[in-house]
């Protein structure tokens, strides 16, 4: 949000002023038949800081491009109005011909709080890369803005209006909900109102939802004001029951009324509460210890904040929170009597770890618009610290959550493959797991008509994750294990593949890979970094793709280098190596049937004695669409070393597969074969310690398997 010298949002009639500012574009280019065109964000640093969306185009005619530079008319969108002017751009940089050049900028015109406002930005260096999006282009320069002389508050301006569980949009009736954009609100401070609950705030706030079709507007319930800084508000309400299905138009008034959002209004649209209020990772939930002991559930057993916590327990009963079961009689400003939609027509089965359970409660208890589900474990639940969990309401799936479950009824910690108790409690007090990844691969595929196909990249970044949203670490599936060989059951609902989380990506600045003068890595190897996550497409070979590098990963030696972040949670500079041998050739190449009763032997040669190998194999089929589809598969991983020349998967895991049904029946099965080194392990510095890194490679190859 782009906001000037607060002297100058607080003088009603100033006088014009210059101030200097530093101007940074990031913008991702596109190409039709008509014109060029490049969008992303611009920032502004210095005397002015802040940020908008950015988006500029040239339209394509014979003399667009015939000189050394292209005009492209932009517009930077602001919270309080609209930059706009021309952007003059290096036409090799254009046309991704060089990776460095020199530009300029000059805003003309400005809307809104910005009107009469002009900038001149006479020098800015120029960036460009092409990667598997295209053409992405970077610029940045310092120069000046001057003022119009009169500055206006900014108008409220609405950017989301999404349920207040999940973060999505379409709301239900009766439901929870919040209002995010910039000048929505005009206090300093979180503001929350009690029942009765205003429909205008003292300080003159609504959210009115209008009818889209026409009729008049209906105000909601507020529930909170909360100024987040630098003009941005998010307000939180409850939608009347009474407000019927539809679309509509809402509006925010703050002094003026903002531009409205369109927003549907359903029926029902179940979300879970979630403990961090992102609407992923571990569910707002309670483990029904005993009559007069409700524990949030946790990773592990003890108190946080003077709140009891634990994982729950097979066997055990539970309570999810959350909103938007639907409308209910009577008024949503008072405290709501109990109503449970269970003994309304509505059915409610809560989703844990796959197994469906039936709600023995699904309804307002109290509070107006907050839902509680009550039901009871079964005593062969899946356990762990990230069961996957959801709430289907007459069969539509709510988004995929977490609940912590304990092996056993004595257990005071769930597990997690790696980590200790001790951990897991340090976790549960506000601990993060810091963790830094990065790989090389090379993936082959033989598809007919283009034959084999091989596709070259690098990929990393560092993360930090929160006990909330382990979901985000590697998957630990309901699995077998026999020898050497694990087979993972998976069922994936409405969507929703094995519940993910949110995770915090670390900038470490500039980050360098390179290695045998046969792979030709393109860009100098420095890797594209967006939003702190590092990759770098080194090639396609076997298909030309425009545009695409040309590169290739070979046997020998590769070095990723890091220049270290800027920040607190910045990573330190760092430089680690591995050193790949040459790829595996599968004898014969991988078969397109496979007779599960038989056993499936493999035999290669290359590689390193030592590197590992993956065998993988996957076969599913898929029944229903929509919010009612479900896809159903087994999967095996079998490892081996490269040295050993040969494995056989046998018959036992195999016949674990399910047979795979013709695609026309929606079945689908597949067979891969990956290998390379051991991990090169380092640690640069973090946070005052250092983060725990790998740097691997695989390269493999793959083919689509019928498995009978």
């Amino acid at each position: 949000m782009l906001k000037f010298l607060t002297t100058l949002l607080l003088c009603a009639a100033a006088q014009a002023a210059t101030s200097s500012a530093t101007l940074t574009v990031n913008a991702a280019v596109a190409i039709s038949a008509t014109a060029i065109t490049a969008t992303g964000t611009a920032t502004l640093t210095g005397a002015i800081a802040g940020s908008g969306a950015f988006s500029g185009s040239i339209p394509l005619t014979a003399t667009t491009l015939s000189g050394t530079t292209a005009s492209a008319p932009f517009t930077i969108t602001l919270s309080g109005g609209t930059l706009g002017g021309t952007l003059i751009i290096p036409v090799t940089l254009l046309e991704g011909e060089a990776t460095s050049g020199s530009g300029s900028a000059t805003i003309t015109t400005a809307t809104g709080s910005y009107a009469g406002d002009t900038g001149s930005f006479p020098t800015l260096a120029g960036s460009g890369s092409i990667g598997l999006t295209g053409i992405t282009l970077s610029f940045t320069g310092s120069g000046t803005i001057t003022t119009g002389g009169t500055v206006v508050a900014p108008p409220p301006t609405i950017t989301a209006v999404l349920d207040a569980a999940s973060n999505s949009p379409n709301l239900a009736q009766g439901t929870i909900f919040i209002v995010k954009g910039s000048y929505l609100c005009p206090g300093t401070t979180l503001t929350a109102f009690s029942i009765p609950r205003p429909t205008v705030s003292p300080d003159g706030v609504q959210i009115t939802f209008t009818p889209a079709a026409g009729g008049a507007g209906t105000n909601a319930l507020l529930w909170y004001e909360d100024p987040l800084g630098g003009g941005a508000c998010q307000l939180a309400g409850i939608l009347p029951s009474t407000v019927a299905v539809g679309s509509y138009n809402v509006t925010v008034t703050n002094g003026t009324t903002s531009a409205p959002m369109t927003a549907q209004v359903v029926q029902r649209k179940f979300a879970v509460f979630t403990q961090d209020s992102t609407g992923t990772g571990l569910t707002v939930a309670q483990n029904v210890v005993s009559s007069t002991e409700y524990d949030l559930n946790r990773l592990t057993t003890g108190t946080v904040n003077g709140v009891t916590i634990s994982p729950a327990h097979p066997g055990e009963y539970m309570v999810a929170y959350g909103t938007g079961l639907g409308g209910v009689v009577g008024d949503d400003n008072i405290a709501s009597p109990v109503y449970d939609f269970t003994k309304n027509g509505v059915t409610v089965n809560v989703i844990v770890g796959g197994v469906s359970i039936p709600a023995l409660f699904a309804g307002r208890a109290g509070y107006a618009g907050e839902d509680q589900v009550n039901f009871q474990l079964p005593s062969s639940i899946p356990t762990g610290c990230t069961v996957s969990f959801q709430v289907s309401v007459n069969g539509t799936l709510s988004s995929a959550t977490t609940i912590a479950i304990a092996p056993n009824a004595s257990a005071g910690a769930c597990v997690l493959p790696g980590y200790t108790t001790a951990q897991l409690t340090n976790l549960d007090n506000g601990a993060t797991i810091n963790a830094g990844a990065f790989s090389l691969t090379q993936f082959s595929i033989t598809e007919a008509p283009y034959g084999t196909i091989k596709i070259d990249g690098a990929s990393g970044g560092f993360t930090q994750v929160s006990g909330f949203q382990l979901g985000a670490l590697p998957v630990t599936y309901s699995s077998v294990t026999q020898g050497s060989c694990t087979v993972i059951q998976v069922t994936i609902s409405n969507g929703q593949t094995i519940v993910s989380g949110t995770v915090t990506n670390l900038d470490a600045g500039q980050v360098t890979l390179s290695g045998p003068s046969g792979a030709s890595i393109p860009n100098g190897g420095v890797m594209t970094e967006t939003n702190n996550a590092y990759s770098l497409s080194i090639g396609y070979e076997g298909i030309s793709v425009p545009g695409q590098p040309t590169g290739t990963i070979v046997a020998g030696k590769y070095t990723l280098t890091g220049a270290g972040g800027s920040g607190s949670n910045a990573v330190g500079s760092f430089s680690t190596s591995i050193t790949l041998g040459t790829p595996l050739t599968i004898t014969g190449g991988l078969p397109s049937t496979v007779t599960r009763s038989q056993g499936l032997p493999l035999s290669w040669t290359g590689g390193n004695s030592t590197d590992g190998v993956e065998i993988i194999g996957y076969s599913g089929t898929s029944t229903g669409t929509g919010t009612s589809a479900v896809t159903t598969a087994t999967e095996f991983i079998c490892t081996t070393t490269a040295g050993a020349g040969s494995f056989t998967v046998p018959a036992s895991v195999l016949t674990q597969l399910p047979p795979t049904p013709a695609a026309a029946a929606n079945g689908s099965g597949s067979l891969a074969v990956y290998s390379g080194p051991a991990p090169a392990t380092f640690a640069p510095s973090f946070a005052g310690g250092s983060i725990a890194s790998t740097f691997s490679a695989q390269v493999g190859t793959a083919a689509t398997v019928t498995y009978q």
